[in-house]
């Protein structure tokens, strides 16, 4: 059973599945509930709902409805989550009574070649600050920078749900001490009115995982 990482709090739960198994694994416990023809997409979201049943297995996967956002819900809101996949992983995040938002992302260079596309100029400036000489370890550090801040407002585009956020000027990521394992970042969401959000991060071997949850 590859569950590569669990964690249980007073107000969420957390889990990521490392995806192995053929389409019928999964298909024992969860249904394909909409019309998916890629079969690495077929896997990804197999895999997310049956991380929904594993946290909870009382978890009424069969509801689940897709908002015109992309967003998958539940009408009663019976659980709040948010489902993330990147190549072989899905996350998922539940919460009783918290709003969540989630995301797992591979730390590829990509990522540099957009950063003007989703940061501002104070998290530009940021990330100027953190410009490492050229090093094979110390360039990896650079790109797991810039991609835990992409995890991050993908997090909280999540947490939001309604779609029509531009990251670059509603998501506001305040100056933190970044640890390569885990850690808090403070946000700010700017829109019709000011959120302040704590997002936790945690890094494993290429992956960054972000979360956000709250009331």
């Amino acid at each position: 059973m590859p569950l590569f990482y669990e964690l249980i709090n007073g107000f969420a739960k957390i889990a990521i599945w490392h995806i192995a198994e053929e389409k019928n694994f999964f298909l024992k416990k969860v249904p394909l509930q909409r019309e998916i023809t890629h079969p690495h997409k077929q896997l990804q979201h197999l895999a997310g709902r049956y991380l929904l049943q594993h946290l909870y297995p009382d978890f009424p996967y069969h509801l689940i409805e897709i908002a015109d956002t992309r967003k998958p819900f539940l009408p009663n809101e019976e659980y709040h989550f948010s489902i993330s996949h990147c190549g072989d992983y899905a996350a998922v995040i539940v919460s009783k009574d918290h709003r969540v938002g989630i995301d797992i992302e591979r730390v590829t260079a990509k990522v540099e070649r957009i950063q003007h596309k989703f940061l501002n100029e104070e998290e530009l400036e940021m990330v100027a600050s953190w410009r490492l000489p050229v090093d094979s370890m110390l360039t990896d550090q650079h790109l797991n920078f810039l991609t835990l801040l992409w995890c991050c407002k993908e997090a909280v585009f999540k947490w939001i749900g309604s779609g029509g956020v531009d990251f670059k000027n509603d998501i506001h990521l305040k100056p933190f001490d970044l640890n390569f394992d885990e850690g808090i970042i403070n946000c700010e969401f700017i829109k019709e009115e000011k959120n302040h959000l704590k997002i936790k991060y945690k890094f494993f071997d290429g992956l960054c995982l972000a979360w956000v949850a709250t009331k």
